[in-house]
């Protein structure tokens, strides 16, 4: 017989069932899953060596948990996966505003039914994606809303005294008993706030109006927040930082290819982009580079962070910038292009909080500069380097390239080009070829196109040839060419 198949508390205490704490359910569950080698928290990329050994130790240690980091940090998803560490089911006595243990009730509700009713008494079972109560704490939240206060209708109701407990009504946190109950952004909690839940931790009493309630209610907190410096809206109140037994620092991706991995898990796209448009390994890596850039940027305020969401969103803009461009000039498949990458500001202008040199310059010249170092960064990873100082007359690798500019008249490059004209273009600067025969000669076809448009603008950023943008496109110039032609 499936035990959530039992109803009384008779039939409860006959099977044989145990009751155990909230902490001990996620400790016993992390055991057997670390003893089987399962992964407990799987779609986290970037913490196996880090955050995740950190928190599996903190729930061994029965420890409530402050997962500290700047936004876009997984901190809300890796206390959401914590829920599948809890037994699938619990039992609850009926109709029990706070999640009664039948075999260990706590609520003056629970003890009576039980003294009326004994092994009669009627109970349901609660499923583990029921047992995960999150609130976001702003200044606004009072603590009737998250312990409770006086019900005067409930008062009125019952014909009750307000000296009788049972006119209280119960805050979200009472009624997350035997559940992980997660505080966002604790810093925004009022001091006063922060200070109610004091007991709550450290003996399980909580404190509403005149009453003083013996309730050890069993809980496993996780809270969130920025680190204290991120803004000037609040910070933890010592007394509650001590009462929190593990805190946790949370990280940005270390690496390009764990960027990559994530923005390729959370990308919503829809499978005809997938299908429609391919995007080169070099777009993938660069895209995730102006993430990299902009979290060292002067421009950039570092301690707001730049979520893993910039990432996310400038992939799906680009992606639909390629589709967009394709359905204009009626191909059925198309290549990611450099150019599409005028697509995506939107996504950096809407992600990073500027400082205010970059306030001054404005969000869409931040966003291009970002873009514009992330090709610098990653241009010498693919092709020689360029140096800033070089000897006169010592041959570079991109002579060819720089005096096929220099002896034209530019090369431009726009937006509408159906795939064949792109193509074409960019066949018609020869020097390209020899570059990408030199130092890619293992290269993707499909990429061969991306990789040369990724050389132009790499000269452009080292000022070997320079990028004019239009409402129509691009142009590329030799820088100096006009100049001479005009003596």
């Amino acid at each position: 017989m499936k035990i959530e198949t039992i109803k009384t508390l008779g039939a409860l205490k006959t099977s044989g069932y145990q009751s155990k704490s909230i902490k001990d359910e996620l400790r016993d569950n992390l055991i057997k899953n670390i003893k089987n080698k399962v992964t407990t928290f799987t779609g986290i990329h970037g913490y196996e060596n880090t955050v995740i050994p950190e928190l599996e130790r903190a729930i061994l240690s029965r420890h409530n948990i402050n997962l500290l980091g700047l936004r876009g940090q997984a901190k809300t998803r890796l206390a959401r996966m914590m829920v599948n560490l809890l037994d699938e089911y619990i039992p609850v006595v009926k109709g029990s505003e706070i999640n009664d243990d039948p075999l260990q009730p706590i609520s003056r509700y629970a003890l009576e039914l039980i003294a009326e009713k004994g092994d009669d008494t009627p109970i349901t079972w609660l499923h583990r994606e029921d047992r995960f109560a999150e609130k976001l704490a702003t200044p606004d939240v009072t603590v009737a809303d998250i312990i409770g206060d006086v019900d005067p209708i409930k008062a009125a109701n019952l014909k009750l005294s307000y000296a009788d407990d049972r006119v209280i009504h119960y805050g979200m946190i009472p009624c997350a008993n035997r559940c992980i109950f997660v505080i966002n952004e604790l810093p925004d909690l009022q001091a006063r706030i922060q200070v109610a839940l004091f007991n709550i931790l450290q003996e399980g009493d909580i404190q509403i109006r005149g009453f003083k309630l013996r309730l050890p209610l069993d809980m496993q907190f996780v809270f969130t927040a920025n680190p204290e410096d991120y803004t000037n809206r609040g910070s933890i109140v010592t007394p509650l930082k001590d009462r929190i037994g593990s805190q946790i620092l949370t990280h940005y991706p270390h690496t390009i290819d764990t960027a990559r991995s994530i923005t390729s898990q959370e990308a919503k796209l829809d499978s005809r982009q997938t299908e429609s448009v391919y995007v080169p390994d070099l777009a993938k890596d660069l895209l995730e580079q102006i993430s990299f850039e902009a979290r060292e940027s002067e421009y950039v305020d570092v301690k707001s962070g730049v979520s893993a969401r910039l990432s996310i969103t400038a992939f799906e803009n680009l992606l639909s910038t390629a589709e967009r461009r394709a359905l204009l000039s009626g191909d059925d498949k198309t290549t990611v292009r450099l150019s599409d990458f005028i697509g995506v500001i939107p996504a950096i202008t809407g992600k990073v909080e500027l400082v205010y040199e970059g306030e001054q310059e404005g969000a869409d010249f931040v966003a291009n500069a970002l873009m514009d170092e992330a090709i610098k960064t990653l241009f010498p990873k693919y092709f020689p380097k360029i140096e800033k100082l070089e000897k006169q007359g010592e041959e570079t690798p991109y002579d060819d390239l720089i005096s096929w500019f220099f002896n034209g008249d530019g090369f431009e490059l726009l937006d509408d080009f159906d795939d064949t004209t792109y193509k074409s273009k960019l066949d018609e600067v020869k020097p390209l070829d020899a570059l990408l025969a030199d130092y890619q000669p293992d290269i993707d076809k499909r990429d061969v196109y991306f990789e040369k448009e990724f050389i132009l603008w790499g000269l452009v950023q080292f000022k070997k040839l320079s990028k004019y943008r239009y409402s129509e496109g691009l142009q590329i110039k030799d820088p100096y060419g006009s100049y001479i032609s005009g003596l």
